[in-house]
């Protein structure tokens, strides 16, 4: 058979030592390599070697001195001393080997230099012991050296210990405080399952902590995957928030809310993507009391602020506490129950108006295209092909804020519709809140919660935050607690999912940080969008004055004067109402009167009006809520108009019913509610 003479001449790779054997070199070439070869192995040599010049010099110098005698000695007991000193950080063989071998090399140096290198037997020790010595150093060399390619070493060893002996580790990505290694198990005996429970021995193993270690199954394989380890908490030190990270930019690009552990920067998207196939998205806020979900709130809703072409309404019951400096940029912001309740409907009859329009300008889900005058073709609402110019339409991003009072008042699923429609109408839902709990939040809404920026909770409450696989693969917010604020997972469309378990944490916000609130508000006020006719149209059609003059200032000066008018009221003495100023506290009581003791409660009170009578007054009633606003009411928002009017209150639960069989109200998912459809007025 003929052979192949490039074959013949090839370098053979030698794996262990990194060199070549270059067989067409001739001598030279098995020089160099041999050379090379025996380079680890020579220091042991050289220090024989020198141990015997040594000790002939000494000879030399010292052989008829007695306190050189004395020196040498001393020197060879401290030398010895401390070898096995310092060998307390090393293996016990190796400390015992090290010193063993420095007591015979300094006491052979203090023979040969007080009697002479070649007297009695001391040449015969040098060259028996001297060889022995080095060789076994050699030999522990060579046993040192791991040639096992199934990963046989530290890092079987390591795993051995957590209970994966078999398993195998692959080649080690290493990245600025990041390790990723694939791991590979073995086969019919572990599966992926057996790594995740492994996690926190693994972490004690390393001396880190349990978010430190994370392992991401392959989704084709039961028994592959990768261990991610993070050995330094980049976490630890707070970042102070300076400012929006995109101030102009769309609500399309991504909103950078912190960093991960590993330095990177921590990003959501809202609205969806069509060329990176990314849906759009509603976000669940969960963290327990001190986790930082205030602050938490404040970067993403800063960073919404500071984007041209979205609009942010939002739902506070604790009045704005921590949302106060942004105000002004926000554009419909209510504090909770009935403010709540309309805005709620209002985004309920926003959703087929802004779904109509975009369908109807061809757009399969909301676009930063969507936000422009519809000067294309491509994106025209008429038959005709031609160009419509339609008024754009900008993202909208609804907030409930503190979402367990509102969910606690108007039922658990009063957002399962706005969750499962929105998204299809440009419209992401924010729902933050304490603890998602299936008491609190009906399955239906949380299933349609795809994102969820998870803090520090209960160790009990993780599963009501982040999916199975996320806690299974490492993610573990109970361990945080209330210790460390800002600390969270995010799981959201757009982000690697080897990042889910990968902890990160949200910027701080200080008093420094007010002024910056405050311009930035100042900024999206001024250069912001706003919302489109067909939303307003919508929203206006529900909410009537409640939303049309959310922005006016008039209700504020009106509230400020009727404080000034109770400023004026003080002449008159504290806890003294104006009507009763006149009456003599010292004056003798009237006699008693027929009539005097009859029961104030438990009666009719009132007079039961006529048919037509209680149409013209409950139409009237209706219309003064209307025009104050209240566009949700109920039997309990009645109580102080019949007593102003002297009526009696056993018909208005059934005047709310005959109002909503002629049209005039409309049933809300809470029971005994009713929204107000607003009145047409004439053109």
């Amino acid at each position: 058979m003929a052979r192949d003479r490039n074959s013949m001449t090839s370098p053979l790779y030698d794996g262990m030592s990194g060199y070549t054997l270059d067989t067409r070199g001739g001598g030279g070439g098995v020089g160099a390599y041999l050379l090379d070869r025996a380079k680890p192995h020579l220091p042991p040599w050289l220090a024989v070697a020198g141990v015997g010049i040594t000790g002939a010099l000494g000879n030399w110098r010292w052989g008829e001195s007695a306190a050189a005698g004395v020196g040498l000695t001393l020197g060879s007991v401290i030398l010895t001393g401390a070898t096995w000193w310092m060998g307390k950080s090393t293996t016990q063989q190796r400390r015992l080997h090290s010193a063993v071998t420095v007591a015979a090399g300094s006491a052979w140096l203090t023979a040969a230099c007080l009697a002479g290198p070649t007297a009695g037997p001391i040449d015969d020790m040098y060259l028996i012991g001297g060889p022995v010595l080095a060789l076994s150093w050699n030999v522990r060399m060579v046993l040192r050296r791991n040639d096992d390619p199934a990963g046989e070493g530290s890092d079987k060893g390591l795993l051995a210990k957590v209970g994966l002996a078999r398993a195998q580790i692959g080649a080690a990505k290493v990245e600025p405080n990041r390790v990723t290694a694939s791991v590979a198990l073995e086969a019919g005996e572990q599966t992926n399952e057996d790594v995740t429970k492994s996690l926190s021995r693994l972490a004690s193993a390393l001396d880190l902590s349990t978010s430190a270690v994370r392992y991401l199954p392959d989704p084709g394989s039961a028994r592959r995957g990768e261990l991610v380890i993070v050995p330094e908490d980049m976490l630890s030190e707070v970042v102070e928030w300076e400012g929006p990270s995109n101030l102009g930019g769309s609500i399309a690009e991504p909103l950078v809310i912190g960093r991960y552990d590993d330095g990177a920067p921590l990003l959501l998207w809202l609205p969806g993507d069509p060329d990176a196939k990314r849906n759009s998205t509603h976000v669940l806020i969960a963290g327990g009391t001190g986790s930082g979900k205030g602050d938490t709130a404040l970067n993403v809703q800063t960073e919404i602020l500071s984007r041209r072409d979205v609009v942010l309404w939002l739902s506070d019951p604790k009045s704005f506490q921590d949302f106060r400096p942004l105000l002004p940029g926000i554009d419909w912001a209510v504090e909770g129950g009935t403010g709540t309740e309309i805005m709620v409907e209002a985004l309920k009859a926003a959703i087929p108006a802004r779904t109509g329009w975009l369908g109807a300008h061809r757009y399969r889900q909301w676009t930063p295209e969507c936000v422009q005058v519809q000067s294309d073709p491509a994106h025209s609402c008429r038959k005709d092909g031609t160009a419509c110019g339609c008024p754009g339409m900008p993202f909208l991003v609804a907030w409930m804020e503190e979402a367990a009072n509102t969910l606690r008042t108007l039922g658990d699923d009063v957002f399962t519709g706005i969750a499962q429609e929105a998204r299809s109408a440009g419209i992401s839902l924010v729902v933050s809140l304490q603890r998602p709990s299936y008491d609190q939040m009906s399955t239906s809404t949380r299933a349609s919660l795809p994102s969820v920026i998870a803090l520090g909770c209960d160790p009990r409450d993780e599963g009501f935050s982040l999916p199975d696989t996320v806690i299974d693969a490492g993610a573990h917010p109970g361990a945080w607690g209330n210790r460390r604020p800002g600390y969270c997972y995010v799981v959201s469309p757009g982000i690697d999912e080897s990042r889910y378990p990968s902890p990160g944490r949200t910027r701080a916000f200080g008093h420094r940080a007010v002024p910056v609130m405050e311009l930035l508000a100042t900024w999206a006020q001024r250069n912001g969008a706003t919302p489109d006719p067909i939303t307003d149209r919508a929203a206006a059609a529900v909410a009537g004055r409640a939303y049309t003059t959310r922005n006016d200032t008039d209700d504020q000066s009106t509230a400020g004067a009727a404080a000034d008018e109770g400023d004026d009221d003080m002449e008159y003495g504290l806890l003294v109402d104006p009507e009763d100023v006149d009456i003599d506290p010292d004056a003798e009581l009237p006699d008693p009167e027929e009539g005097d003791d009859t029961p104030l409660f438990g009666q009719e009170t009132g007079h039961k009006p006529s048919p037509e009578e209680a149409r013209r007054l409950f139409a009237q009633a209706l219309e003064e809520f209307e025009n104050e606003g209240r566009m949700v009411v109920g039997p309990k928002d009645f109580t102080d108009w019949c007593d102003r009017h002297s009526l009696s209150r056993s018909w208005v639960s059934k005047r709310l019913k005959d109002a909503a069989l002629e049209g005039r109200l409309e049933q809300t998912n809470a029971t005994g509610r009713w929204r107000i459809v607003p009145a047409l007025t004439p053109a």
